[in-house]
């Protein structure tokens, strides 16, 4: 209870130290007002919190109207988004008329800038000055709590537009080849990780595919994925085999002090001799579907990740036909908490894609049968299958 709304003669004793409206018992308000409100990043629960406590032993009703104002042009949830108590009774009377309750309306505000009201009323009696000083010690906990929540919350939109942004639209490999792709944030209140994907064009028709996935989440991590993409593109362009652009990658990288480490799976595909080479830098391994639908992981080398200075990164060339699709990811699609990273590989491999479908068809039913769409982790996937060419025009049947 908030403030025990007893006589002055109450249980807590005549002195009124620790009676009603004392100093030990305002005390105990705010320390309860601490440990109630706030316990969210989200806003909206955040002003039930509000109410909730204040209807413990403050009041009778307490509702929560807000402006839907915000800084910087930012519009927030407008109107009575918290009631708590006989909100309609003694603030809404039935006949329109004016409250008879004892109402006591305090403005909403942190940092500049306007949010709303609160209003707390109770029907039989007024409320002291100490009670309006937790009333108004509560909404600005409050405000202070929904403040971080709306700059967090701001934070993370920038976040996930510029990494919706930078892999919305891998690049424009060879027409030899069909790309497909799928992004999947973990979720709006999530922060935002560093998963990405990309393909570059090369020379004599090679193209090289990327899927990547910089540590940690946020701002920094975002920011640190358009990085590594902007060098790899760079580095790419020079035509060095894949485990050499991760060498250099990898050197570029651990010269920024700040620079978070990422691992990263590289793929040239050259359909002229239908190979593909593949170099990792600590990333999970690709799989393959074939023509029967079958799938499999692919046994590539494995160095450290990306940024940590110490190299050492192999390739292996291996067939890549035309009825094949390789199939790159970032771990939140395979990973389940608690559940060994082998399991999680195996059931990757255990799907089965069905005859004659697409390569937007493979992402779509790897996605599915992973249930990519309540993944634990950002989710990135890129596929790709060799383009046939259609026979020259009267050519022999």
């Amino acid at each position: 209870m908030a403030l025990d709304r007893d006589g002055p003669n109450g249980p807590n004793g005549p002195d009124g130290t620790n009676g009603p409206g004392g100093p030990d018992a305002r005390l105990r308000a705010m320390e309860e007002a601490a440990e109630r409100i706030g316990t969210s990043s989200d806003e909206g629960v955040i002003w039930r919190e509000l109410t909730g406590f204040l209807l413990r032993g403050l009041c009778d009703a307490a509702v929560v109207e807000l402006t839907g104002g915000g800084r910087g042009g930012r519009s927030g949830p407008a109107g009575r988004v918290a009631a708590a108590g006989d909100s309609a009774g003694l603030l809404d009377p039935p006949d329109g008329g004016v409250p008879s309750a004892h109402v006591v309306s305090v403005p909403l505000a942190g940092r500049g800038e306007g949010y709303g009201r609160l209003l707390a009323a109770r029907a039989d009696s007024a409320f002291s000055a100490e009670e309006t000083a937790t009333l108004h010690f509560a909404a600005r906990l409050a405000c202070a709590h929904v403040g971080h929540a709306r700059r967090l919350a701001a934070t993370e939109k920038i976040a996930l537009d510029l990494q919706r942004a930078l892999v919305a639209e891998p690049g424009r490999p060879h027409p030899n080849l069909d790309v497909a792709s799928r992004y999947l944030p973990l979720g709006s209140r999530a922060l935002v990780g560093g998963d990405w994907f990309e393909t570059v064009r090369l020379h004599f028709g090679r193209t090289l595919l990327v899927v990547g996935d910089v540590m940690g989440h946020g701002l920094e991590a975002a920011v640190d994925m358009n990085a590594y993409r902007s060098i790899l593109r760079e580095v790419a362009s020079t035509d060095l085999a894949p485990h050499r652009v991760l060498r250099q990658l990898d050197a570029l990288s651990a010269a920024e002090d700040d620079r978070r480490p990422a691992t990263c799976l590289l793929v040239r595909v050259d359909p002229a001799r239908a190979t593909a080479a593949y170099a990792s830098a600590g990333h999970l391994p690709p799989a393959v579907f074939g023509a029967d639908g079958a799938g499999r992981l692919l046994d590539v080398p494995v160095g450290p990740p990306l940024g940590t200075g110490i190299g050492g990164y192999e390739a292996v060339a291996l067939p890549f036909t035309a009825n094949q699709t390789i199939l790159l990811y970032t771990d939140g699609l395979v990973e389940r908490r608690g559940e060994d990273i082998d399991t999680s590989l195996a059931r990757l491999a255990a799907l089965r894609m069905s005859a004659g479908c697409g390569v937007p068809d493979v992402v779509e039913a790897v996605c599915a049968g992973l249930d990519a769409e309540h993944a634990e982790d950002d989710v990135a996937v890129l596929a790709a299958r060799l383009r046939l060419r259609p026979p020259p025009e009267g050519a022999a049947g």
